[in-house]
């Protein structure tokens, strides 16, 4: 496995993001029933509406979890609470910080696959992170064929049965990271041409300036971030 098992250390308490930094934090979506509730009062009452709308318990709780923990984080960074935070959202529900935080330069993305969840921070610049929990796909030489460029579907072909699981998820984290990044939508997955192999580490190929970095949070998922320019410094953080 070439993406990169990057040492997950609790944050420290006086946290600081320079400018050449990119913070990923891995977040645990299964909380006990305490912290929940602590954490569901820091939602708002929209985010709480779409709480509810979830059919499963374990659906609804990991929701709240997920979002009152990336409050938590952002809230640290903006150095207010949790409760304070405000967002705005996209044409495809994508949270991004409300207008009145736009002067602090600070720009997010989340992601979450089963009970993890992964939410990558840095200034200015847009940013993406897609998380995916390696599961047995049974068309997956279809899916491939029908998302993937001709040259990324015949590495594919080329491996055994195993590899190609984690290829193809590692292919996909590392165009839908980079597709959040930029706004673009799934429609766009066969546009983007990712380069790698079951030995080394993936690049995009595409003529702009952009940095890609696999991780791997824990066993069975892969996940890959997308920032634009080169030059970063990747911290990783357990909440």
């Amino acid at each position: 496995m070439t993406a990169t098992h990057h040492l997950w250390q609790p944050a420290p308490t006086d946290l600081t993001l320079l400018p050449d930094e990119i913070h990923v934090w891995c977040i645990d979506l299964d909380q006990p029933e305490s912290q929940l509730q602590n954490l569901a009062a820091t939602l708002s009452n929209d985010e709480m509406a779409r709480a509810e709308r979830f059919y499963f318990q374990e659906h609804r709780q990991r929701f709240i979890a997920g979002r009152g923990i990336l409050r938590t984080i952002l809230g640290r960074y903006l150095g207010m609470k949790a409760l304070e935070v405000q967002f705005n959202y996209q044409h495809r529900g994508k949270p991004v910080l409300a207008d009145r935080f736009a002067d602090s330069g600070l720009a997010f993305n989340l992601s979450h696959s089963q009970g993890l969840g992964l939410c990558a921070v840095n200034w200015t610049r847009e940013i993406g992170v897609d998380l995916e929990y390696i599961r047995p796909i049974s068309d997956l030489e279809a899916l491939a064929k029908r998302f993937f460029l001709p040259r990324e579907y015949e590495m594919l072909r080329s491996l055994s049965p195993n590899q190609q699981q984690e290829v193809f998820f590692r292919y996909w984290t590392c165009k839908e990271a980079y597709l959040k990044a930029t706004g673009d939508g799934l429609s766009q997955l066969e546009q983007i041409e990712v380069l790698l192999t079951p030995t080394e580490p993936a690049k995009l190929q595409i003529t702009e300036d952009w940095s890609l970095f696999e991780l791997v949070p824990a066993n069975n998922y892969v996940a890959a971030v997308a920032v634009g320019n080169f030059g970063w410094d990747l911290k990783c953080w357990q909440h």
